[in-house]
């Protein structure tokens, strides 16, 4: 696999996470209840961390969801964001309630002197601010009608820089940013103007993807496509749907592209005429299996390779750190590279549970 070379962007803090420089990209969601209504935000936000989510934006459009965040602080672990829209009023009381970092729209908060509160707001209470951009609000801010003549990614990264300069001629530069577009191409464009225009580090997303299935497409090519070239320090998948399939996505990107492993990879064939055996319901479990097992995430992550037939099979289990290639009803079990053992289809789950707890120290 190709090493990454990431670009190197100022260090900032939100709450226990760190992001930019050589820290791990960190994976993002955003709440999907009101915020005011604590006992639900608290439940949720503490689900999706135990899905790996380790930073949570929260929706604050009145004081009621301001203000809740002196309840949620105290209840969760993971650093809480606060997303203004309009009233900048709403980012100075969040800021006195515990938010962990504010996020501001300049499409729509865009008075000097209203900036200018919230950086007064952000200093006090020593956290990060994110120049937060989509396509959608850039455009009506600046009263043009979107065509396809108009400069999105330009016009996104201009407002951007503009944005920055309010905010570091008031003496602060704990800044996060982000220019969100529904089209990947307008996505792709502005982080990278941005990227070659300022050192800080830059929150990745494919706004307002789509359903599960388009969106998961649509936020793989475009935030994998930024994190290969080394763009990006945070990331969130947008989908309509409930935020663990956003956190499970983005870890799915990360994993793939190597920069972070969560668990074991396990490589399996997509089946054909030759395969003699139920592979999907044998994978399908595996996976369930393995994801209740402790493991501790690495560099390294450990291969499981699950094959159907003896085309592809030997030589795929043969690179795993374990492997199985499938003839008719049973399977060939490799080990680092060396054929194992023979077993029967029926027992193969336990046999690839048993060896993988013994590569992780918990076999006996």
């Amino acid at each position: 696999m190709v090493q990454v070379k990431r670009r190197k962007a100022k260090i900032i803090k939100i709450g226990p996470v760190n992001i930019g420089g050589d820290h791990p990209i960190a994976i993002q969601s955003m709440l999907k209840v009101k915020s005011a209504d604590v006992q639900a935000a608290i439940r949720q936000i503490n689900e999706l961390e135990k899905d790996g989510c380790e930073i949570i934006r929260l929706a604050v459009k009145d004081d009621a969801d301001a203000l809740a965040f002196k309840k949620i602080r105290p209840k969760v672990n993971i650093p809480l964001v606060a997303d203004i829209h309009f009233d900048y009023r709403l980012a100075l009381k969040a800021a006195d309630s515990g938010a962990d970092k504010i996020r501001l729209n300049p499409g729509n908060i865009y008075k000097k002197q209203e900036v200018k509160q919230v950086v007064s707001a952000a200093k006090a209470n020593h956290i990060p601010i994110r120049v937060g951009l989509n396509s959608g609000s850039v455009v009506k801010k600046g009263k043009l009608k979107a065509s396809a003549h108009l400069d999105i990614a330009g016009l996104m990264a201009r407002e951007a820089l503009a944005y920055i300069g309010i905010i570091e001629k008031s003496g602060f530069s704990d800044i996060v940013i982000s220019l969100k577009a529904s089209d990947i191409q307008d996505t792709l464009k502005a982080y990278r103007k941005i990227s070659k225009s300022c050192g800080y580090p830059l929150h990745l997303g494919v706004t307002a993807s789509g359903t599960p299935r388009l969106g998961a497409v649509k936020s793989s090519i475009g935030i994998g496509a930024l994190l290969l070239e080394g763009i990006g320090d945070t990331i969130r998948v947008s989908l309509t749907a409930h935020p663990k399939e956003e956190v499970g996505l983005a870890k799915a990107i990360l994993e793939v592209l190597g920069l972070r492993h969560f668990g074991p990879e396990i490589i399996s064939c997509p089946t054909c005429g030759r395969c003699e055996v139920d592979l999907a319901g044998l994978v399908y479990s595996l996976e369930k299996k393995l994801s209740a097992i402790g493991y501790r995430p690495s560099a390294h992550p450990i291969k499981l390779a699950v094959m159907g037939c003896v085309v592809n099979g030997p030589g795929e289990a043969r690179q795993a750190d374990i492997g199985i290639a499938f003839g008719k009803k049973e399977g060939l079990l490799f080990k680092k590279g060396r054929p194992y053992k023979k077993a029967a289809y029926a027992d193969c789950q336990d046999l690839l549970l048993k060896e993988f707890k013994k590569c992780i120290g918990q076999g006996h």
